[in-house]
């Protein structure tokens, strides 16, 4: 049995010796990047946080002392030594392990944490419920891989400053990187104390230079320390948080497992707030993910790990064919920018930023700042295109709603992932969009079936100057394009039997479901019209007209059920007193665990046999 293996909670850890530890790392490290390029997952973020998790429960006593992740997708060893290592096989499979931390699996997981800059918060509250119940537990923050960028983490800073007595220490998790190199003033800031050599081997010259003076060295250096502050602000400038009120440590050699867990004993002793400052390089001890300058593998799929290559190729995906298009459209508009939030490769801005530099911004992990700043292009005379996946527009639905489109401002935002996305779990399903931006007054929102209308709608989005529009496309190959046999209004009609009984109204990735279900009903002898929405906000009267010629009207899409397409197109009936039936077949209002995209459209019964099922029956119901 491996080292690894017979870690069944933290406390065996406090039992090894410095060379088992160093061999619990280097078997750390392998058991991760087998996991990962057999099945996909964060391999960057991972190997790059080995000893400091290794020093943090081996200081701290989980669960008793509650350790929060941010970005949670740096918690695989984490995992690993709470007891969960030999189930690292069907990490991100069905009935498996979660990329995240989850609070199913383990005590020791706190928080499923797996949207960014949200731990110090978390943190803050659990620190004040501790001390309101008289409990002398720690609190720790782990936070980091650009996620300080994210304001709300600073909202979290003031308040945990203000208050000199609780238990709490954030670590700061610095490699320099979230996705990509972090970036703005912030990460400049920690950067300067990154690469600054001088503090600490200035501090030591000093030290050794004093005491070895004969009449005065001992006093000398005691007064050293009253002008220690300064000299920290000169040479490591961390006075950005002390001045909030936080006791700073650092900076540290996260790779330097002994370093690490000296500062976070004097942490823990220390009794208030103590932020420690530590060092590590993402992708840590496979050379391959280190020299991988896009993102250091920090997302990996399944891949060869001799030379860190995909053993597949997948087929073109809608990120590509928006990746390609943007910059046309860029070379024909030049008012028109891209933002996006610390995701420049993964949302397809990349290739826009090479060739247009000045007009992509990548703001960190910031949706609310990308959105209201896009707002202010807008009216300064751009068309700002944000970019972002569709569960981190979750985050910024204030923004749309009252700095966007209250002010009438012309800016297109552009989904990726979503709908059911799956191997990443609940939080990253793309199943809100379409119910929370119903709510927007002005704004039109598009879900285009393939990639030639993914262009053409692309296109009509920065046409429009006085109102968001929105995109959404789906984390799936991209489909053949799909011909329309005419179009009314803004609707693509794409089969139309004669006689129709049934009216298919299938939206965006879901409109090959909707042809499947022609199909097998037309082998049950019914015919059908199926249309594509093209434009799902607002409801086009072509649906409407359409739905008095039928019996039963069905909605397909991979949002949620409450508040999305189908709803929307049931009060569209409402209104115009059409009391054809309507059938609504969507995401229910669940949280939905991991597992691969068709597996959980089965699961939640959205697939073309379980829609012929409910239209037949709901056929059967028609007068």
């Amino acid at each position: 049995m491996s080292l690894l293996d017979r870690i069944g909670e933290p406390a065996d850890l406090r039992a090894l010796t410095d060379e088992q530890l160093d061999e619990l790392a280097a078997e750390i490290r392998e058991r991760v990047i087998v996991a990962v390029a057999a099945n996909s997952g964060h391999l960057g973020p991972n190997l790059g946080v080995v000893e400091l998790t290794l020093a943090i429960h081996r200081v701290f006593d989980s669960p008793r002392d509650q350790v929060v992740w941010d970005t949670g997708h740096q918690a695989y060893v984490h995992k690993m030594v709470t007891g969960r290592a030999a189930d690292f096989e069907r990490l991100r499979k069905e009935g498996g392990l979660s990329g995240y931390p989850d609070r199913a699996e383990s005590p020791h997981d706190l928080v499923e944490n797996s949207h960014a800059s949200t731990s110090l918060s978390y943190a803050d509250g659990l620190a004040k419920a501790n001390t309101l119940q008289g409990r002398d537990d720690h609190v720790v923050a782990v936070i980091g891989d650009g996620a300080l960028t994210g304001g709300m983490a600073w909202e979290a800073l003031n308040n945990i400053a203000a208050d000199h007595d609780r238990r709490l220490v954030v670590v700061v998790n610095d490699n320099g990187r979230s996705y990509m190199p972090t970036v703005g003033g912030l990460a400049d800031h920690l950067t300067s104390l990154r690469t600054s050599p001088r503090y600490e081997p200035t501090l030591e010259r000093i030290k050794e230079v004093v005491t070895g003076t004969r009449l005065v060295g001992p006093a000398a250096y005691d007064a050293l320390h009253a002008v220690k502050k300064g000299l920290k602000d000169v040479l490591a400038p961390q006075g950005m948080f002390e001045d909030l009120g936080l006791k700073y440590i650092g900076p540290i050699d996260g790779h330097d497992r002994r370093a690490v867990e000296h500062a976070l004993t004097r942490a823990r002793s220390f009794g208030g707030p103590v932020l420690v400052h530590v060092l590590t390089t993402k992708g840590k001890g496979y050379d391959l993910a280190v020299a991988n300058e896009i993102d250091q593998m920090h997302q990996a799929g399944v891949f060869d790990r001799a030379t860190g290559l995909a053993t597949t190729v997948d087929p073109p995906k809608w990120t590509s064919v928006f990746r390609d298009e943007i910059v046309r459209v860029a070379d024909e508009r030049p008012d028109v920018v891209g933002i996006t939030a610390a995701m420049l490769y993964p949302v397809g801005l990349d290739a826009f930023a090479d060739k247009f530099p000045d007009r992509v911004f990548d703001v960190g992990i910031a949706e609310q700042h990308a959105v209201t700043s896009a707002a202010g292009m807008a009216m300064g005379g751009l068309h700002p295109v944000v970019a972002v996946y569709a569960t981190f527009l979750n985050r910024a639905f204030d923004q749309v709603l009252l700095d966007v489109a209250l002010h009438r401002c012309g800016v297109t935002f552009v989904l990726d992932r979503a709908g059911v996305t799956g191997d990443d779990g609940a939080s990253h399903n793309g199943m809100w969009d379409m119910s929370m931006l119903q709510l927007v007054p002005g704004l039109r929102l598009a879900a285009p079936r393939d990639g030639a209308q993914l262009r053409e709608q692309l296109r009509e989005a920065v046409d429009v100057d006085d109102a968001p529009t929105v995109l959404r496309f789906a984390k799936t190959p991209v489909p053949d394009d799909i011909p329309a046999l005419e179009r009314v209004g803004s609707t693509d009609v794409l089969r139309r039997d004669g006689d129709a009984r049934v009216l298919v109204v299938a939206v965006g990735s879901m409109v090959p479901t909707g042809l499947a279900v022609a199909d097998a009903l037309a082998e049950a002898g019914h015919a059908s019209t199926v249309v594509d929405p093209r434009w799902v906000k607002p409801v086009d009267d072509s649906i409407v007209d359409l739905a008095r010629e039928v019996d039963l009207v069905v909605t397909i899409e991979d949002n949620g059920r409450s508040g999305g397409v189908g709803s929307m197109v049931g009060l569209a009936l409402m209104d115009a007193g059409v009391r054809t039936p309507l059938r609504i077949h969507a995401v229910p209002q669940e949280f939905l665990t991991h597992a691969k995209r068709d597996v959980i459209l089965e699961r939640i019964g959205l697939t073309a046999p379980a829609i012929v099922a409910d239209t037949l029956a709901g056929l059967s119901d028609s007068p």
